[in-house]
C-alpha cells in the first residue's frame, strides 16, 4: 500500500495547457479508469438479475451493448498505463531483469487475485474456473508490458496487426478437433475446444462450462486491445506535438479504427466472448477516441471540478472491483427470510425489503440498487482519497 498526494487535484488557467504538453501524469487516464470501473460495479451488481435494462446486460452472442464495452476499456487502460509507467525504464539504457521481474510480480498477483475471487467462499480447487477477469488482465499486461519494453512503436503496430489477422484465421479457418469445420458457436469454436482440452470443463465459467469468455486463445486479440492503449499512450507523450494536434490525430485514428471494425463485422462478427478482431478494433476506437476527449477536458482545458467521483475509483480501481465481488459473495451467506418468506442472502434481503417495495417498475428498483451500491463505494473510496491511501498491486 502506498500513500498519494492530492497533486493532481483541479487546476484553471493556463497551467493545465502546460501539463499536457509534458509526458506526466494523466489526469484523464485516471477519470477515465474510475468512469469504467464504476461502470463494471453497475453492471455487475444489480438489484435483481432478473429485471436489467437491455443496455445493462452483454450481448447475448454476436453483437455489442454498452456492457460490452467495459472491459475492451479497461484493458485499453491497461495498455496506457503500463507506458506511462515503464517508458522511463525503457529509454534509460542498461539491463531490465529488475524491471521484468515487478511486471512478473504485478501480473502473478493479479492473476492470483482473479483466482481467490474464483475460489471465495467455498475453496474448492477440483472445480475453480482458472481463467476470468483478473486473468486476463494480468496476462495482457504481462504480454503488453514486454513488448513495449522489447520493441518500438512500429514494431508494435505490425504485432498489433499479427495477433489480430491470425486469430481470425485460426478462429475461421482452423478445423476444431472432434467438430470439424471452424464455427464461431460457443462451446464447438476452437477457443473453447482449447479451453477444454487445458482446464478439462471443471474449471471453466460456470454458467457455460463448455466454454470460457476469458479462455487462452481469446487472450491473443485481447493483447491487441492492450497494445491499441499503448501506442495511444505513447502518441500522448510525444514532446514534438501540441495537445490540439494529438487530440486531433486521435480523434482521426479513433474514427478509423472503430470504421474498420464495423467494416470487418460481416466477416468476423463483432463478439465479447470470443473477443473477435473487429471487436477489439471497434471498442479500442472508441476508447482511443474516449481519452482524447477526457484528455482535451481534464488536461488540456483543465475542467475538472466534476471528476472527484471518478478519480476516486480511478486511483483504487483493482481494489474496489475485488472488494466488492468479495463483499458480495459473503453477503450471500447470511441467509434471511424475504417478503415471501423465502431464504435471502443480505443483499437480495436489503433489496427486498428497502428498496423494491418502492417502485412500480421492478428495473427500476434493480438501477436504484447498484446505483446505491455505486454511492456507497464512493464515501469509502473518497474517504481514502482525502488521507492519501491508494492500494496497488
Amino acid at each position: 500500500m502506498q500513500r498519494t498526494t492530492q497533486a493532481a487535484e483541479a487546476t484553471t488557467g493556463t497551467t493545465p495547457l502546460a501539463e499536457a504538453s509534458q509526458p506526466g501524469r494523466l489526469i484523464s487516464l485516471d477519470v477515465f479508469r474510475g468512469l469504467t470501473v464504476m461502470a463494471m460495479i453497475l453492471v455487475n451488481n444489480p438489484g435483481d438479475w432478473g429485471h436489467i435494462y437491455p443496455p445493462l446486460e452483454h450481448a447475448e452472442w454476436n453483437g455489442c451493448t454498452p456492457t460490452d464495452l467495459i472491459f475492451p476499456f479497461f484493458l485499453f487502460i491497461v495498455g496506457v498505463s503500463l507506458v506511462y509507467a515503464l517508458d522511463g525504464a525503457k529509454h534509460q539504457g542498461g539491463p531490465q531483469g529488475a524491471v521484468l521481474l515487478r511486471v512478473l510480480r504485478r501480473a502473478a498477483v493479479l492473476f492470483g487475485l482473479g483466482l481467490l475471487l474464483s475460489l471465495y467462499p467455498k475453496f474448492d480447487f477440483s472445480v475453480v474456473r482458472v481463467m476470468g477477469v483478473l486473468q486476463r488482465i494480468a496476462l495482457v499486461f504481462l504480454g503488453c508490458s514486454f513488448i513495449f519494453l522489447k520493441t518500438s512503436w512500429r514494431t508494435q503496430i505490425w504485432l498489433l496487426v499479427s495477433f489480430l489477422v491470425g486469430y481470425a484465421v485460426l478462429m475461421q479457418l482452423v478445423l476444431v478437433p472432434g467438430f470439424g469445420p471452424a464455427n464461431l458457436e460457443p462451446a464447438t469454436n476452437l477457443g473453447a475446444w482449447l479451453d477444454r482440452l487445458v482446464f478439462s470443463e471443471a474449471h471453466l465459467w460456470k454458467q457455460s462450462k463448455t466454454w470460457d469468455p476469458e479462455g487462452l486463445l481469446g487472450t491473443l486479440p485481447a493483447l491487441g486491445t492492450g497494445l491499441l492503449g499503448g501506442l495511444t499512450a505513447q502518441w500522448l507523450r510525444r514532446r514534438d506535438q501540441e495537445p490540439a494536434a494529438k487530440v486531433a490525430w486521435l480523434f482521426v485514428a479513433g474514427g478509423a479504427i472503430t470504421l474498420a471494425g464495423l467494416i470487418w463485422a460481416p466477416w468476423f462478427p463483432i463478439n465479447k466472448a470470443l473477443w473477435s478482431s473487429p471487436y477489439v478494433l471497434y471498442t479500442g476506437g472508441l476508447a482511443m477516441t474516449g481519452l482524447a476527449a477526457l484528455y482535451w477536458i481534464c488536461d488540456v482545458q483543465g475542467h475538472r471540478g466534476w471528476t472527484r467521483p471518478a478519480l476516486v475509483y480511478g486511483v483504487n480501481a483493482v481494489l474496489v472491483f475485488c472488494l466488492s465481488a468479495l463483499l458480495s459473495r459473503t453477503f450471500g451467506l447470511f441467509k434471511l427470510l424475504g417478503p415471501a418468506g423465502n431464504p435471502l442472502g443480505l443483499k437480495e434481503w436489503l433489496y427486498e425489503w428497502g428498496i423494491a417495495p418502492y417502485f412500480h417498475d421492478p428495473r427500476n428498483a434493480s438501477l436504484v440498487g447498484a446505483f446505491l451500491l455505486i454511492i456507497i463505494w464512493f464515501g469509502i473510496l473518497n474517504w481514502m482519497y482525502k488521507k492519501g491511501v491508494v492500494v496497488k498491486v
